[in-house]
């Protein structure tokens, strides 16, 4: 029998907070544009720029949960659909229905797919993001917020009896292969990456959000 891969498990290490911003009591989604970072206050989606944390521009959209952004269009999770968004202007190009039925939480954008997080179902669903049907299902053993790729790397936020953390998973089979321990009191709603060695994580009611360096394997 094969003998167990041992989870790399260590604190988060925190080395921004970004906000409260005005008008955005909450944090929701998170994503990342290449330039700027964003996130879903729940009536519309705000900018910051991630390196002088100054407050951007902002683009009217119900935004309830995840959001992510394929370099054309960003995706917004509110209620019980995916609601597509052209990211020059925020207008409504088209919805798909979210597989959660209203119970999603995180979004992401990867390999030509949506990744979509089951909070209380502890489940990341793969979705075509032209039709929502789902492609792939993996289970996790905590309630999954936040979804993001990196590298080919698949993470994930939990929140969780008031504990939180960044886990790095099997795209396949879900196994946790590392895991990033959040501080008490900071807990993760959404998740994001630069693309290289930071994560952004949505803050829920503290209305900030959270940049988190991310380990490098050894």
């Amino acid at each position: 029998m094969a003998k167990p891969t041992a989870i790399r498990t260590q604190s988060a290490e925190i080395v921004r907070e970004y906000g409260p911003f005005p008008d955005a009591d909450q944090v929701h989604g998170v994503t990342f544009d290449g330039a700027r970072t964003w996130f879903a206050t729940g009536t519309h989606l705000q900018a910051f720029d991630p390196t002088t944390g100054k407050p951007g521009p902002k683009m009217a959209a119900a935004s309830d949960a995840g959001t992510a952004f394929d370099g054309r269009h960003f995706y917004q999770i509110t209620g019980e659909v995916i609601q597509k968004l052209d990211a020059r202007n925020g207008e409504l190009v088209g919805t798909i229905p979210a597989p959660g039925r209203g119970h999603d939480s995180g979004l992401a954008w990867a390999e030509g797919k949506l990744w979509v997080g089951q909070y209380r179902d502890r489940k990341i669903h793969a979705i075509d993001p032209s039709s929502g049907e789902v492609l792939k299902t993996i289970e996790s053993d905590r309630f999954v917020t936040g979804v993001t790729w990196v590298e080919g790397e698949l993470w994930h936020g939990t929140w969780e009896n008031d504990e939180s953390e960044l886990r790095r998973v099997d795209p396949e089979t879900g196994d946790v292969h590392e895991r990033l321990e959040m501080p008490p009191g900071a807990g993760v709603s959404g998740l994001e990456s630069d693309g290289g060695d930071t994560f952004f994580c949505g803050g829920g009611k503290s209305g900030k959000v959270r940049a988190v360096r991310r380990p490098r394997r050894r």
